[in-house]
């Protein structure tokens, strides 16, 4: 039988804490929202696109169309060993203006408003039923018209 030495001992408290260091969570974090004290600054109804972006900073996302609403997400994701990344915390504020640019409204929603948004399949009809492709093509025999390709 060997002996257990210090330098064993050192390598086997070594491998043991990358083993329990490669199994606990990682964070990442991604994006920017602006914390309470700089929307504070924020007037309803007097500021502008413009100084909403002097005082808080450029939005992560805007609107639809040039000159619409801002946006700000950020989210925080834990990824744990093999498995798959989960978003633990998202924000999102939104900083909405009126016709004139003039700010109309600041609303923060979190992780848990959020709601699965179910996609809808649109598909055209094609008029086709119970028809195969031998009865499709033998059916336009005859339908030639006078103006048609040659």
């Amino acid at each position: 039988m060997g002996t257990f030495t210090p330098l064993s001992a050192a390598g086997l408290a070594l491998i043991v804490t990358l083993g329990v260091a490669g199994c606990s969570p990682t964070f990442r974090n991604h994006g920017y929202v602006p914390p309470e004290e700089d929307l504070a600054e924020l007037a309803v109804g007097i500021d502008t696109r413009s100084t909403v972006e002097d005082l808080i900073g450029p939005p992560t996302a805007g609107g639809v169309l040039e000159g619409g609403d801002f946006f700000y997400v950020r989210s925080r994701v834990r990824t744990f060993g093999p498995r798959r990344p989960q978003v633990i915390d998202r924000q999102v504020l939104a900083v909405t203006f009126d016709q004139e640019g003039v700010l109309q409204n600041i609303e923060r929603f979190g992780l848990e408003d959020g709601r699965v948004v179910a996609l809808s399949r649109r598909v055209t009809d094609s008029g086709v039923t119970n028809v195969n492709f031998l009865r499709q093509l033998l059916g336009n025999i005859g339908r030639v018209t006078p103006g048609g390709p040659l």
